[in-house]
């Protein structure tokens, strides 16, 4: 299973901090995700940051069993 931590509205969209998904590409995951926690879901995710294992990933990456992927709420500096 791959680890999904969700942060900041992520968590809030979602209801939970953490779950578990099946390994598969990013994007994959993404549509699982959205599928199992609905539109206000969606659209936080649109405007998130996805990591995998600590590091900047794409839709197109491989999350393998065992890595944890993270949605990161857009930052704001100043």
């Amino acid at each position: 299973m791959v680890h999904v931590l969700l942060l900041g509205p992520a968590r809030q969209a979602a209801g939970e901090a953490r779950c578990e998904v099946d390994p598969g590409t990013v994007g994959a995951i993404c549509d699982v995700l959205e599928e199992r926690y609905g539109p206000e879901f969606a659209a936080v995710l649109g405007a998130a940051r996805l990591w995998v294992d600590g590091r900047p990933a794409t839709t197109a990456d491989v999350v393998p069993a065992g890595a944890e992927l993270s949605v990161l709420p857009p930052v704001s500096g100043g």
